[in-house]
């Protein structure tokens, strides 16, 4: 299991680089039009935001009411508004709190991604939405930079891990096993109600960042977060039916929170 405290020093010690997640402007991030198009086509400027994740701040602006929440105190001189240094699994907020929530490549970060996932529910009130974009099913050899690494820097069974990344990381390679799977999940999704959100722990690379998602520790299929949220009664809005459901790729999700 991942120490907090080791993850802890490695996002205290990268937010305060230049490599890590570099980005302070909203306009120049690459999550800005997803959420722009999701507060701009729900009218949420002006409702209470939870970013989850925020690092440093880059969309403190994006609405007027924004509180941000990181694992990473080194933010702290960034943020202008509301921040509170926690983690995503024991979020520092009353029930029904926020209106509206959003988190980015965060969730592949956490070692207990459900605990997550029940705290977003949680401090989200009774018809919140969520908007869930964290990258889905990481490669167990980014931790080690296999993909952006020379065939010099590794041993022979490294070099065959390396030539055997681009077969692997195929779409046909991939739905192989996917798909079966989820009709697998399917079936225990029609049987018990609600699911339990299964993923592929992944061990993280702490001491060198290669690349992006080296320090992911959890491999996830958006399935997975589906079917979690809809067994709750939580109604995924850009995927509606079950056919979208069963087909989903990547990118992001947006569930809107139903709940008594």
């Amino acid at each position: 299991m991942v120490k907090a405290h080791t993850a802890i020093d490695f996002y205290n010690r990268e937010y305060g680089g230049e490599l890590y997640a570099p980005t302070t402007k909203a306009k120049d991030h690459p999550f800005y039009a997803t959420l722009e198009a999701f507060i701009g086509g729900w009218g949420l400027a002006k409702k209470r935001c939870l970013e989850i994740g925020c690092g440093r701040g880059a969309f403190q602006d994006v609405v007027q009411d924004y509180t941000g929440v990181d694992v990473a105190e080194s933010v702290r001189p960034f943020l202008r508004k509301p921040f509170f240094q926690s983690s995503a699994t024991s979020l520092p907020f009353s029930n029904n709190t926020f209106d509206v929530a959003w988190s980015y490549t965060v969730l592949e970060h956490i070692a207990t991604p459900e605990a997550a996932l029940s705290e977003m529910r949680r401090v989200l009130k009774p018809g919140g939405l969520l908007l869930l974009f964290p990258a889905w099913q990481c490669r167990s050899w980014n931790a080690q930079g296999y993909p952006v690494r020379p065939y010099s820097d590794f041993n022979f069974y490294g070099k065959l891990i390396k030539v055997s990344v681009p077969i692997r990381d195929s779409v046909l390679f991939r739905s192989l096993y996917i798909f079966p799977r989820r009709v697998l999940r399917l079936t225990s999704f029609l049987c018990s109600r609600p699911t339990r959100f299964r993923f592929k722990r992944l061990e993280p690379n702490y001491s060198q960042y290669w690349m992006s998602d080296s320090d992911a520790v959890c491999s996830m299929d958006p399935y997975e977060a589906i079917l979690w949220f809809t067994s709750r009664k939580d109604a995924c809005l850009n995927y509606p039916t079950p056919a979208e459901q069963f087909f989903v790729r990547t990118g992001h999700l947006i569930f809107k929170i139903q709940k008594p």
